[in-house]
């Protein structure tokens, strides 16, 4: 891969991170200061995400596969998400606001997918080359973050004006360029012949469930799902948690879960090599215990280091648990359905149990809203920290380290 077509897929990746974490991480705090959403509406907004999750398979596997340039599709999507968010930027309530954020979901989650594709098409080395190539994407995240507080759209006086209407605003900017610029990308063409039948079963992933008939993977499928539960509580509501409890410059502080995604990836091989994947995996459920645990205790006066540790925890809560997960589904998989048994996985932990986690994360939100239209952020903290509590201990009781595979991980990982 040259110089050149490197530079440009990274761009690509700061992009299409730059254009989700300029309005999804403030999302939650939008929704409820500028349009007076319930908790159960901001429910409803987020699970988009998980609609997305579920739908973009269809994209991907019978058109982008099929019929188009993977770059193309990822311009036009582009392009269709710029119009929506230009859209998202007007609404005046939350009834004119669902429809446009439920369509851009729809037609954002498939890039996820593109960008990867597009990217390992020109990758000889994709284990050795990829990870420089993504690192754009989460300084894009960071940036994004970064630039809605040093702009005060997220402060007192920004929420007050409204100005966080300006994120739909950013990002739809971003997505014009970024779909413009994804025409100029190196060509990427279907992977699958035209005359070729493809059952939806191949599509969703379903392939793979055959994967389940072994009893370790059964209860590590099982664990991912309810795992997820806790997990949309953090992106549902961190961001207005952290306003609410006057933390100054929240979106820009919560940046650094990001950058410590990036050092808790680099010691995956480490904990692979010297625990392997049972403990790695525990490590990280038992990070969502103490970070949950961590803003149920903290404040923005003398308990501030408990939020800065809580949200520092997202690298090992994320990394330790999800990454590992998708290597250790990997290895599981064999070379004829590791593309069927990712999409399974994601459709299960994206789809499925965020869905079922974001409509929870709403109905605690509502029943603990106080009367001053404040949260008891206590209360609701403690619920995704027990549940995850639970779900470590179902998984610490049920699943047996497998000693056969370390090898196999410790190389993945790398």
């Amino acid at each position: 891969m040259t110089t050149g077509i490197k530079i440009r897929l990274s761009f690509m990746m700061f992009l299409e991170f730059f254009i989700w974490g300029g309005w999804f991480v403030t999302l939650g705090t939008f929704l409820g200061a500028t349009l007076q959403a319930s908790g159960t509406q901001t429910a409803a907004a987020f699970s988009t995400q998980s609609f997305g999750a579920i739908i973009a398979p269809f994209i991907i596997g019978l058109i982008a596969d099929k019929y188009f340039n993977a770059e193309k599709i990822l311009g036009f999507l582009h392009l269709i998400g710029a119009g929506l968010m230009f859209m998202m930027f007007r609404a005046e309530d939350f009834t004119q606001f669902y429809p446009y954020v439920f369509a851009y979901m729809v037609v954002y989650m498939p890039t996820l997918a593109l960008v990867n594709s597009v990217s390992f098409n020109q990758m000889q080395d994709p284990a050795k080359e990829f990870a420089v190539i993504r690192v754009w994407g989460t300084i894009g995240w960071i940036l994004a973050g970064l630039l809605i507080s040093l702009l005060l759209w997220d402060s007192t006086e920004g929420l007050a004006a409204g100005a966080l209407r300006n994120t739909f605003l950013m990002s739809g900017i971003a997505s014009v360029v970024l779909g413009l610029f994804s025409f100029t990308l190196p060509a990427t063409p279907p992977k699958i012949a035209t005359g070729e039948r493809l059952k939806i079963s191949e599509v969703l992933g379903l392939d793979a469930i055959k994967l389940l008939k072994d009893r370790n993977y059964l209860i590590f499928f099982i664990s991912s799902i309810l795992i997820c539960i806790p997990l949309a509580f953090y992106y549902q509501n961190a961001n207005p948690f952290l306003t609410e409890v006057g933390l100054p410059n929240p979106t820009g502080k919560m940046t650094i879960g990001q950058v410590s995604e990036v050092l808790f990836m680099l010691l995956l091989p480490l904990f692979f090599t010297k625990f392997g994947i049972k403990k790695t995996l525990l490590v990280g459920m038992m990070a969502w215990v103490a970070r949950y645990a961590l803003f149920a205790f903290g404040d923005a006066g003398s308990g501030v280091y408990m939020l800065l540790i809580g949200i520092a925890l997202h690298g090992i809560c994320y990394d330790f648990f999800f990454v590992s997960g998708q290597i250790y589904t990997d290895s599981k998989a064999g070379p004829r359905y590791k593309s069927a048994a990712q999409g399974l996985i994601t459709l299960a932990t994206y789809g499925v149990g965020m869905l079922i986690g974001f409509w929870i994360a709403g109905l605690v939100s509502d029943h603990f809203l106080l009367a001053d239209q404040t949260h008891d952020w206590k209360s609701i903290w403690m619920i995704p920290s027990g549940i995850a509590v639970l779900v470590t201990i179902l998984f610490a009781v049920l699943f047996k380290e497998e000693k056969v595979e370390k090898e196999e991980l410790i190389e993945k990982a790398v």
